[in-house]
């Protein structure tokens, strides 16, 4: 069984170098346990967190450290949340399950979403020996991780697409986006994110597809904060920001970064590690050219790239940092791609 050895998430100080005198303690849920809070490792193990005067504690949810233990990958008993009544003021996960939470319960944690790392469907589909593609879908059970989540809306998504029934034509099986699920027969297929997808030939299972061809949009991973959180820190919300950001333009322009943090918090080497980086690469890619063909999703409402969503933000970002943020999140999407393709 694989171990993700969550030591750097309890605490993320180191004396900082960027002029402030005493760093702020901030309080962060990774939500889920996926190759998508690598950012929020590399800024830990970088120091990136202590540059701009944070003491981060990033802790996981008692939900999601059992369903990362269903595909094999298993949190410290130490950096697990099981107080769910104890929410943190800055939460990174998808933004559809948020949305739905709060809608769904009146009483839920009222979040802006003020970063947004995948606006689009990104998850690729694993299936059984025997199904050969998304087409082959048809009638078939597939998982996925539960009401309201990102994979349930691409599966709900990915159905209207291929112009099929979700009720009559295939069956959606909550619960199940993990490999245990097909190991067990209880599902044909699931819609699972880059460490499962790394994790699934050695399981004796196929990677038949992902999602970004149909391009759908969807409210993905990104950096949720608590809306009273916001208006009383906002230049803490920054600060954390701008070290997400430069950790993610690091481990683009790094590999090494890159391939470090997989083996240390995933035990994901050797192969796997192209694996997981080539689908990241490809999704950005993808999500870039979705942006720059001018794609009218993209173009209603608020911006979904970072750049735009910061330099849109003057009361939080302020007029000085416009500079500085737009080269680093120049840096964020420099994967070897032609967005214009």
């Amino acid at each position: 069984m694989r171990r993700f050895v969550l030591a750097a998430l309890a605490t993320a100080a180191v004396a900082p170098s960027s002029g402030i005198a005493q760093s702020t303690r901030v309080d962060v849920s990774l939500g889920d346990v996926s190759i998508n809070k690598v950012p929020q490792l590399v800024a830990a193990d970088q120091g990136l967190y202590a540059k701009y005067g944070l003491d981060v504690h990033q802790t996981i949810s008692a939900g999601a450290a059992r369903a990362a233990a269903a595909s094999g990958v298993v949190v410290p008993e130490a950096y697990v949340n099981r107080d769910a009544s104890v929410a943190a003021p800055i939460e990174v996960g998808g933004g559809s399950p948020m949305i739905h939470g709060f809608v769904a319960n009146a009483r839920g944690a009222a979040r802006v979403i003020v970063l947004t790392q995948e606006a689009m469907a990104v998850d690729h589909v694993i299936a059984k020996p025997g199904i050969a593609g998304i087409q082959d879908l048809k009638g078939k059970r597939i998982g996925f991780s539960g009401v309201g989540s990102v994979t349930h809306f691409s599966a709900l998504s990915l159905a209207r697409q291929l112009g099929w029934s979700p009720d009559r034509e295939i069956t959606l099986v909550p619960g199940s986006a993990n490999l245990d699920a097909l190991k067990q027969d209880k599902v044909d297929a699931i819609l699972a994110s880059a460490m499962v997808i790394a994790l699934a030939p050695q399981a004796g299972f196929k990677d038949i597809g992902d999602l970004t061809r149909y391009r759908m949009p969807m409210p993905g991973s990104g950096i949720m904060v608590d809306k009273a959180y916001l208006a009383a820190h906002r230049d803490t919300v920054l600060r954390f920001l701008k070290a997400d950001i430069e950790a993610t333009a690091l481990m683009q322009r790094d590999r090494r970064v890159f391939n470090a943090a997989l083996a240390k918090w995933f035990n994901i080497m050797g192969p796997a590690t192209m694996i997981v980086r080539s689908i990241i690469a490809q999704s950005t890619c993808q999500d870039n050219r979705h942006r720059s063909a001018g794609d009218s999703t993209f173009r209603r409402g608020k911006p979904a790239t970072l750049t735009r969503a910061i330099a849109a933000r003057p009361s939080l970002t302020g007029e000085r940092d416009r500079p500085s943020m737009s080269t680093l999140c120049s840096s964020v999407f420099s994967t070897g791609c032609d967005p214009s393709a």
